[in-house]
């Protein structure tokens, strides 16, 4: 089984459906545990603290729905904490590979150059013996 690739492209995507999902479950949380959560905006706050990583703000939950939501939450968050520091790693990484990559450029081209002088050479030489000494014909034996 092949694991897809994960890319930067991938960090604001996953952002706006992260903060879209923290306030669907804001809400939601708010319906199913009226007696842990108080309002919405408790909802929402239990959310983002849950999504964030710090944990529960206040007791548990109760009821099956609100642990379930709060799994999810949970492993969004980490997902999100571990995609964002990747894409910032990444940054780093590409920041000190690009000298590298410029001088590989500049030898690739370099190799590439001699190369074709090498082709140009030996045509050259190739002509030139082609010239001197023709190719002689022979007949098969009879």
């Amino acid at each position: 089984m092949r694991v897809p690739q994960v890319h930067r492209a991938w960090v604001w995507p996953a952002v706006l459906t992260t903060t879209v999902v923290v306030v669907v479950s804001g809400g939601a949380i708010a319906a199913a545990e009226t007696d842990t959560v108080e309002s919405f905006w408790r909802g929402l706050w239990w959310s983002v603290s849950l999504v964030t990583t710090v944990g529960f703000l206040g007791s548990p939950p109760h009821s099956a729905a609100g642990a379930i939501l709060s799994v999810v939450l949970m492993v969004l968050g980490f997902m999100l904490l571990a995609m964002v520091s990747a894409a910032l790693a990444s940054l780093f990484v590409r920041q000190d590979e690009q000298p590298r990559e410029a001088a590989e450029r500049e030898v690739d081209r370099a190799v590439l150059a001699a190369l074709a002088d090498v082709q140009e050479r030996l045509s050259a030489l190739e002509a030139r013996i082609e010239a001197a000494d023709p190719p002689r014909r022979t007949d098969p034996p009879s």
